[in-house]
């Protein structure tokens, strides 16, 4: 799967993802591979983002999250 983390200033992260964790507005949900299309609003709260190689969070502060065809698109307000 792909992941891009996007704010109104700059990309904050491309990349190969295996899983993605996300803070939506009804509670905290992953994406894995073949995730039904979807699109939710995100609260503030941590992005947490496993590869094969590592595992990464970033603070995000509000957006939407769309899963398309195994491409995720976070739109961010901002990163903490």
């Amino acid at each position: 799967m792909t992941l891009e983390i996007l704010t109104p200033d700059k990309k904050v992260f491309e990349g190969e993802v295996t899983a993605v964790t996300v803070p939506g507005t009804m509670g905290s949900f992953q994406i894995l591979r073949d995730h039904a299309p979807i699109i939710s609003t995100l609260e503030d709260g941590p992005v947490i983002i496993k590869s094969k190689a590592d595992e990464q969070v970033f603070n995000i502060k509000g957006g939407v999250v769309e899963v398309l065809k195994n491409k995720i698109i976070v739109l961010a307000e901002g990163v903490a």
